[in-house]
């Protein structure tokens, strides 16, 4: 049999694609455990659009700020110019989002964002409202615990996917489009904000197939996580607190991120978290996010859940401060896409979402432009596949179907191993020395005898440290130390 469609990955960007597709096409989306175990489940921050047409440059140039002006401009111009027919597209299929007093659209505020026009769903939850929704309006076969580990391509054609159901069980499917919509790279850092799926497994096939990776030293550390557990995905505090009024101190109360930057909690998330990490080096102050000034119902009300989840941790907010540090959270790279979402130099392979590099985020993403990239990108792929109509014949894919060992005994040291080095080399502050230490440990790993997944990854972190390695010059969320005279 070939599928119509297969789509690899159940978050925003999948699930649109997956609802925008007719239902009578035949449709296969694979997630790599339940569907829900995903980044855009998690994210609490709201979603972006132009507010209306007059908003449209200013969207734009917000972005491009935020984005060191290393965004494509073009790619940028799309999102902004498609970001309000896409929102109203899912509301008018019965996706809700949080309204003000009057009845109408309640826009809010975020850092580096010039007004507000960031929408949310039940308050802090709008990733997984977006998400049930997006799930609810899902018609296709979803096949849930199928991790990729191979795409099918000869001739620049993308003959479908192979995927694991077990431990030593692979399957094949094959289809006339393929669509990745996998995620990031999180995982691959000790510290992250991400769901334990998001591994860059994907990133690393395309380049064993020589397909091309973008800006992949760019990678984006959210300021405010919070410190006090031992997991390695540690549990955010969105954005959206410190736009409507949260602030960050140290143990004595000060409000040091003035000292770094004049717009202080609002400079843009790269700066906030260099600003951070170089002030407790400097001091050793603990870092906190101070929530006084909200009155309690009030913050109830607006952050339901972020307001239950550190209850449950023993945090009476917003009456107690809460202990943060920066962690790993969003890949500005990716896969290379154009315009059209199509990867580069392929017929019928797209790549949309996080695990693609539409150049919308340049050298960092501003606030809340992730979810709202997965939505108007996924719909641009969508629309170009059903106008190319490409077709495959499965009957001329000759290249060998391989059988890979998923993991092996000695993944497992050398995968934490990998998570620390990412973690303290290739993280918020670099220099071009321990970058180069780590690539030289990483093609190590690479020429030992391991399993399938864990050299994928390793292909990824590869990719990462040789493109910070590259650039030279700090630019966005990549910074490079300079050396003390």
């Amino acid at each position: 049999m070939v599928y119509d469609y297969v789509i690899i990955g159940s978050g925003v960007a999948g699930l649109n694609a997956a609802r925008l597709i007719p239902k009578s096409k035949k449709v296969l989306i694979l997630c790599k455990k339940e569907p829900w175990e995903c980044n855009t489940f998690y994210a609490q921050g709201g979603v972006a659009t132009a507010v209306d047409d007059s908003d449209i440059p200013v969207h734009i140039k917000d972005t491009l700020v935020a984005g060191a002006q290393y965004n494509d401009k073009q790619a940028v111009e799309l999102l902004s110019k498609n970001s309000l027919a896409c929102i109203k597209d899912l509301i008018n299929d019965g996706l809700q989002f949080d309204l003000n007093a009057k009845g109408e659209l309640a826009f809010t505020k975020e850092a580096a964002h010039s007004r507000s026009r960031i929408l949310h769903a039940d308050g802090d939850a709008t990733g997984r409202m977006i998400h049930l929704f997006l799930l609810s309006e899902c018609k296709h076969e979803i096949v849930t615990n199928a991790v990729v580990n191979d795409l099918l391509i000869q001739d620049d054609i993308c003959y479908g996917v192979q995927y694991y159901i077990s431990e030593t069980e692979q399957k094949v499917a094959y289809a006339h489009n393929t669509i990745i919509a996998s995620g990031g790279v999180g995982s691959i850092y000790k510290y992250h904000t991400n769901s334990v799926t998001v591994a860059g497994e994907i990133q690393g096939i395309c380049i064993e197939k020589g397909l091309k990776l973008k800006d992949m030293e760019m990678m984006q550390f959210h300021p405010t996580v919070f410190k006090g557990t031992s997991f390695a995905r540690k549990a955010l505090l969105s954005e959206a607190l410190r736009g409507e009024g949260a602030y960050v101190v140290d143990e004595n109360g000060y409000r040091f991120l003035f000292d770094y930057h004049e717009d202080g909690e609002l400079a843009p998330r790269d700066v906030v978290s260099r600003s951070i990490f170089d002030y407790n080096q400097k001091t050793g102050l603990g870092i906190f996010l101070s929530f006084e000034s909200f009155e309690k119902n009030a913050f109830r009300k607006r952050f339901p859940n972020i307001y239950a989840n550190f209850n449950d941790l023993g945090y009476d907010l917003p009456f107690e401060r809460v202990p943060i540090s920066p962690a790993f959270h969003y890949a500005m790279g990716g896969i290379q896409t154009g315009l059209d979402a199509k990867v580069l130099g392929m017929k019928n392979l797209y790549a949309i979402g996080e695990a693609a590099c539409t150049g919308v985020h340049g050298a960092n993403r501003l606030a809340s432009n992730s979810l709202l990239e997965g939505i108007v990108f996924s719909k641009i792929a969508v629309d170009d596949s059903m106008k190319q109509d490409f077709k495959i014949d499965k009957q001329n894919y000759k290249k060998e179907i391989k059988t890979y060992t998923r993991n092996k005994e000695i993944d497992k040291n050398i995968k934490d191993r990998v998570r620390k080095l990412m973690w303290e080399n290739a993280a918020i502050v670099r220099d071009k020395e321990s970058l180069q230490k780590a690539l030289d440990e990483i093609k190590e790993f690479l020429k030992e005898d391991i399993g399938r997944l864990l050299t994928l990854r390793l292909l990824t972190a590869q990719s990462i440290l040789t493109a910070a390695i590259g650039r030279e010059k700090s630019l966005g969320a990549h910074f490079i130390k300079e050396k003390q005279c």
